[in-house]
C-alpha cells in the first residue's frame, strides 16, 4: 500500500483535469445552476408584478423537461407506433425521431434575453428606422378575460413585424412566435430559441413530424401561452392581407376543450410606409415562386448604406410604421354557433385583420394616383376625396396630425425619390418600369375599399 508508483506526466495532468471536471460536474454545477434559477425566479416574480399578462410556469419550465413531456404525450406516443408501422422501422428508431422532431421545435425560453435585451433591441431598432403609431392596445385586451389564452393573429407584411410587435405589447407579457427555416442559423437560431419563438417546418408533410408540432402548440395553448401567428404562411407579395393558411389554426381548433380554458383570438393589422424587403417581395411574385434571390452583398451593401447616414444624421428614416387592433374573437362563443368551422374561423380572422390595416401616406397617395394621372394641383382634391371615402366606411387612419399638406408630402415624397412615381405630360402616374412596386404600395388602400364596398361597417376611424 506505500509502494511508490512512478508515472508519467502526461498521465498525472490527464488525472487532474478528470479530477477537475468531475468536481464541477457533482459539486459546484449543481450550486451554480440553483444560484442562476433562483436568480431567475427573483426576475420573473419583479416582471410580473408589472405585465398585464404573467409569464405563464409553461414558459419557465426547463427545455429538457419540456421535451421530455411532449415526447411522452399520449398522442405522440401513438404516431409513433403509427409511424413504426407504416414505415417498417423499430418502434425505438421512431421515438428517436420523434425526440429530434420535439428538440427541434421546442424553444428555451429567457427571461432576461427576451426583457433585458429583446425587447429594449426592438424599441430602438423600430424607432430608429419608423415613426410608429399605435393603435388602443389596452382596449384591444380590456376585456379578455385574464385566464384565457391570448393568441395575436397577424397579417405579415415584413420581418419587422417581429420586431414592431415585440416591442408593443413587453409590457402586456411575453410572446411566443413560430418561426420559419429561415431563423435556424447558428447563433440566430439560439438568440430566437432563448426569445421563446419555437420553429417550424413550413412544408413538411410527415405525419410524425406534423403530430409533434400539433401537440406542441396544443400544450402551450393549454397551459395559457401567449403567442402570435401568422396564419397567412409567409410574406405578403402583392401588398393585400391573403387567406389564412389552416395549419396552425387547425392544431388550436382541434385540440380546444370547451370546458377548460377559453383561446380568444386579437386580429393585429401590421402597415408600413416602406416595406424593406419591397423589391424582393415584387420579383417572387411576378417570378410565382416564393424564392427570395436578393445576394448577400446587395443586402450587406443596404444595410451598410442605411447604418451610414444614421451615424451621419442624414438617415431620412422609412415613414411611418402602423399597428391597429380589431376586435377580439373568442374560440368558445365562435364554436357555439352554427356552422362553426376551422375554414369560417381562418376567414374570419383575416377579414378583421384586413378591415383594420391602417391607412399610411405612402400607400393613401398610391391609391390615389391608382386611378390614373393627375396633375399635381388636383392631387390634393382626390386625396381629400378618398379619405372621406375611407372614413365612411371605418378605415383606421393613421396620417399625420398637422392635416392634408403634411399627408400629401409624407406621401408623395418617398414614392418620387425612388422613381415609383414619375410626372409626366398627363400628371403625376406610376413609373412603367416600376408598375409592380407602385402597385405594392397601392395594394392595402385599393383592398380596404373593396371590403368597405361587400361589408359596409360602422364608421370607427382614428385619426392621428
Amino acid at each position: 500500500m506505500t509502494t511508490t508508483v512512478t508515472l508519467p506526466l502526461w498521465l498525472v495532468v490527464l488525472a487532474l483535469i478528470l479530477a477537475a471536471i468531475a468536481t464541477l460536474d457533482r459539486v459546484l454545477m449543481p450550486s451554480a445552476r440553483w444560484f442562476l434559477r433562483r436568480r431567475m425566479m427573483r426576475l420573473v416574480a419583479r416582471l410580473n408584478k408589472r405585465l398585464d399578462r404573467p409569464i405563464e410556469p409553461f414558459k419557465l419550465m426547463a427545455r429538457q423537461d419540456m421535451i421530455v413531456r411532449l415526447v411522452h404525450d399520449p398522442r405522440v406516443m401513438e404516431a409513433v407506433v403509427e409511424h413504426a408501422r407504416e414505415t417498417g422501422a423499430p418502434e425505438s428508431v421512431a421515438f428517436q425521431l420523434a425526440r429530434t422532431y420535439a428538440r427541434e421545435i421546442v424553444p428555451g425560453f429567457s427571461a432576461l434575453v427576451y426583457f433585458g435585451f429583446a425587447t429594449r433591441a426592438a424599441r430602438r431598432i423600430s424607432r430608429a428606422f419608423y415613426r410608429v403609431r399605435i393603435g388602443k392596445v389596452d382596449a384591444a385586451l380590456a376585456d379578455i378575460d385574464r385566464s384565457a389564452t391570448v393568441i395575436f393573429v397577424m397579417n405579415h407584411r415584413s420581418n419587422m413585424d417581429y420586431v414592431l410587435v415585440t416591442w408593443l405589447v413587453a409590457d402586456r407579457g411575453a410572446l411566443s412566435y413560430a418561426v420559419g427555416e429561415w431563423a435556424r442559423i447558428w447563433p440566430l437560431s439560439r438568440l430566437i430559441r432563448a426569445m421563446g419563438a419555437y420553429f417550424i417546418r413550413r412544408k413538411s408533410s410527415n405525419p410524425l413530424y406534423r403530430r409533434v408540432l400539433a401537440r406542441y402548440v396544443q400544450m402551450a395553448t393549454a397551459e395559457g401561452a401567449t403567442q402570435a401567428v401568422f396564419p397567412e404562411g409567409g410574406l405578403s407579395l402583392d401588398g393585400r392581407v391573403g387567406a389564412a393558411r389552416l395549419g396552425l389554426l387547425g392544431y388550436i381548433v382541434n385540440g380546444f376543450d370547451p370546458a377548460g380554458r377559453d383561446v380568444v383570438f386579437v386580429p393585429v393589422a401590421i402597415a408600413y410606409d416602406r416595406v424593406l424587403e419591397d423589391r424582393l417581395l415584387v420579383e417572387a411574385g411576378q417570378s410565382g415562386v416564393r424564392q427570395f434571390r436578393g445576394s448577400a452583398s446587395s443586402i450587406a451593401g443596404f444595410i451598410g448604406r442605411m447604418g451610414w447616414r444614421l451615424v451621419r444624421g442624414r438617415f431620412p428614416g422609412f415613414g411611418t410604421a402602423a399597428v391597429a387592433f380589431g376586435a377580439p374573437i373568442s374560440l368558445r362563443g365562435y364554436l357555439a354557433g352554427a356552422g362553426a368551422s376551422t375554414e369560417g374561423l381562418g376567414a374570419l380572422l383575416m377579414a378583421e385583420v384586413a378591415q383594420s390595416v391602417p391607412i399610411l401616406p405612402v400607400p393613401l397617395v398610391a391609391a390615389a394616383l391608382a386611378a390614373g394621372p393627375v396633375p399635381r394641383a388636383d392631387l390634393p382634391g382626390r386625396l381629400t376625396a378618398l379619405i372621406a371615402r375611407l372614413q365612411a366606411l371605418g378605415a383606421v387612419l393613421k396620417l399625420p396630425p398637422t392635416g392634408l399638406a403634411a399627408t400629401l408630402a409624407e406621401g408623395l415624397r418617398p414614392l418620387e425619390a425612388r422613381g415609383i412615381v414619375v410626372e409626366a405630360e398627363a400628371g403625376l402616374q406610376p413609373a412603367p418600369s416600376k408598375a409592380a412596386l407602385f402597385a405594392f404600395y397601392a395594394a392595402p388602400v385599393l383592398q380596404r375599399l373593396e371590403i368597405g364596398v361587400e361589408t359596409q361597417p360602422m364608421p370607427t376611424a382614428e385619426v392621428d
